[in-house]
């Protein structure tokens, strides 16, 4: 009697293990994708933010008085076999005594995955932005800095 008693108790517990264990499993998989692939998306946006600052230092020296310079950021073209696409806004901020500063907000999403990301880059107060998109594997995939005689520098992604 004892022996039938474990096997009602077992056998549906066994039954349970058998579909519960596949889907934790499933389950738990898909989450270490998913921020496997924002971790590696958000490292994009840094080296794209690092990128136009930098740039932007070294367009932003009064003995520059005009050019056209185009870099390539050195963010992969793809993120475990999708596209990234961002663009950015530039907004104004008022600081204290000197005046104001502009910060550029770049957002980058990774195709077909609803995963997103932002990232901000604090530049002086002659820059503007051209409405631009980022397309990782585009062989445009750059930034393009304009420096006007007037100490303007227009950012923008490759088109």
């Amino acid at each position: 009697m004892h022996v039938t008693l474990e096997y009602m108790i077992l056998v549906p517990v066994l039954i349970l293990q058998i579909f519960l264990f596949p889907l934790i499993v499933n389950v738990s998989m898909n989450q270490w994708v998913e921020q496997r692939q924002s971790l590696e998306l958000q490292q994009a946006a840094s080296y794209l933010s690092s990128s136009i600052e930098q740039i932007y230092l070294s367009l932003n020296h009064t003995t520059i008085l005009g050019c056209t310079l185009t870099s390539n950021p050195g963010s992969p073209p793809f993120i475990e076999g999708y596209v990234y696409t961002g663009n950015a806004t530039l907004q104004t901020v008022l600081g204290y005594g000197s005046g104001s500063s502009q910060i550029l907000d770049i957002t980058l999403y990774l195709t077909h995955t609803g995963i997103s990301t932002n990232t901000s880059v604090t530049l002086g107060q002659n820059v503007e932005w051209a409405n631009s998109s980022f397309i990782s594997n585009s062989a445009n995939a750059d930034i393009v800095a304009q420096k006007f005689p007037n100490q303007t520098i227009l950012l923008s992604f490759g088109t």
